[in-house]
């Protein structure tokens, strides 16, 4: 059986399929990418071409610079999306440790509880959010953001840690307590670096939905000076003209923070993802 994993034309196979997923999958950002280079009028005539002298413009770019605080956006969403991630995994890390580690009376039903968030969409109860964040003086700011968002990803994140920390060896951590290690060193010193790719996996599937999330920014951050980078890129999109070169520039540079975040996470992502799938 190893022998045959091992075999030179199964790498080969999976080397091919994994290239033609990823050429599928990087295609639609190519197009964008290429595309926020060209003038209006190269856009819509040869759309899959390579921009050449003739279509080749900044305008989008320069556009993007001059009208809004585009800087300022991106700040706000780097701001929202790194501290609500870092919220999620420590809050959830420590929620999947208890649920994992202790019986407790309850415990099923509490672990049933934090799973139906991942069934009801966070965006049914917005007018009970709204009037929270309106009577608790968070509206327009990007507390009110980073709040919604921690409790919408934690459900996943208490699901998917859970299933992870029960696999961490009991030896591990009884060893750690013969030892006099307290329940918050042997959390964090022990449990927590075996499952980091179970971590990394959570992180970039919470990652892109509130990076690219315009609902709760429209509604509960649309200040000029909370706005995020997907609500400020709506302003070159109208009701009769929409400035696509503007438009396009914006998105390649919010695609930027997703694709850093991939190349420094897919490793641990794709252990995360495959852990428990094979023996």
């Amino acid at each position: 059986m190893n022998k045959a994993r091992r075999n030179p034309l199964n790498i080969a196979a999976a080397h091919a399929i994994l290239l033609t997923y990823t050429a599928i999958a990087l295609f639609p950002v190519f197009v964008i990418l290429i595309n926020s280079f060209k003038t209006r009028k190269a856009i819509f005539r040869e759309p899959l071409t390579l921009p050449n002298e003739e279509s080749f413009s900044l305008i989008g770019y320069q556009t993007v610079m001059q009208q809004g605080d585009f800087f300022l956006y991106f700040q706000n969403s780097m701001i929202v999306t790194v501290t609500s991630l870092f919220f999620i995994l420590l809050f959830g890390a420590m929620a999947a440790f208890a649920l994992s580690e202790y019986r407790f009376r309850g415990n099923t039903l509490m672990g049933l509880y934090l799973a139906l968030g991942i069934m009801i969409p966070i965006r049914i109860g917005t007018v009970a959010i709204l009037e929270m964040m309106v009577a608790s003086g968070l509206v327009n700011t990007l507390w009110a953001l980073i709040l919604v968002y921690t409790a919408s990803g934690l459900p996943l994140a208490v699901f998917i840690l859970s299933e992870f920390m029960r696999q961490v060896s009991d030896d591990l951590k009884n060893a750690g307590r013969i030892d006099g290690l307290s329940e918050y060193t042997i959390f964090f010193r022990l449990v927590v670096p075996l499952v980091r790719p179970a971590m990394a996996t959570v992180a970039v599937f919470n990652m892109i939905p509130i990076w690219n999330d315009l609902w709760f920014p429209l509604i509960l951050a649309s200040s000029e000076a909370t706005k995020t980078l997907t609500l400020g890129s709506q302003v070159f999109i109208g009701q009769f003209v929409t400035d696509w070169n503007a438009v396009l520039s914006a998105l390649s540079m919010a695609i930027l923070p997703v694709m850093v975040l991939y190349v420094i996470f897919s490793r641990q992502l794709i252990r995360g993802i495959t852990s428990g799938a094979v023996k």
